[in-house]
């Protein structure tokens, strides 16, 4: 069971006036992988920032997350040291104070994020926009098997849970390739703004 933790909230009005885009699509769509790929592009721009997750789980190739205990992630969270802070999967996940401050500073804030935050972060933040990352369920489960990471459970559950997602602001089919693919993330999050792919293919 996903259980979604409260936003820390602020008196007034909702945050911003900054933008927070959601990433949110069933494990083994890639969404790290385009964020990684639009990151790079906007290498230099800091007007877009993409704060680096903190979960209760070491930091691995497919998941480049800073690690805390569960006994440190309370002691954060009771401090207020989170913008926002969800649990799924059996693991405990947040998103750094600073990532607030952007927004507040009106940056653009790009983050992977479990679906279950999305409604709690439109009461929260003036500007949100939600974007799927998603690709056909053999096309998960491949990906989920070459992964093989504990973590991720039963994959057949995972592929099942995939299709439950309510209607986002935009979808990204990642099906073909990856710089392709991050070009339509690109134009979300810096419009008119193009990834020139370093490789042939």
């Amino acid at each position: 069971m996903t259980e979604v933790r409260q936003i820390i909230p602020l008196p007034g009005e909702k945050i911003g006036p900054g933008r927070i885009i959601l990433v949110v699509g069933p494990s083994g769509a890639g969404k790290d992988t385009l964020i990684n790929l639009v990151r790079d592009a906007c290498r230099g721009d800091d007007t877009v920032a993409f704060p680096r997750r903190i979960v209760t789980r070491e930091s691995s190739s497919s998941e480049d997350n800073a690690y805390i205990s569960a006994a440190g992630f309370g002691s954060a969270v009771a401090n207020g040291e989170f913008a926002l802070h969800w649990q799924a999967h059996g693991l405990q996940y947040a998103l750094p104070r600073s990532a607030l401050t952007d927004i507040q500073k009106g940056r653009t804030v790009v983050v992977n994020v479990s679906r279950t935050v999305i409604d709690r972060t439109r009461e929260a933040y003036r500007h949100v926009t939600v974007v799927l990352v998603t690709a056909p369920a053999n096309i998960l489960a491949a990906r989920l098997a070459r992964r093989a990471r504990a973590s991720d459970g039963d994959v057949g559950n995972r592929i099942r849970r995939a299709v439950e997602y309510a209607a986002p602001d935009a979808t990204i089919q990642n099906v073909g390739s990856a710089e392709d693919h991050s070009r339509e993330l690109l134009d979300i999050v810096r419009p008119s703004t193009r990834i020139v792919s370093s490789s042939a293919d």
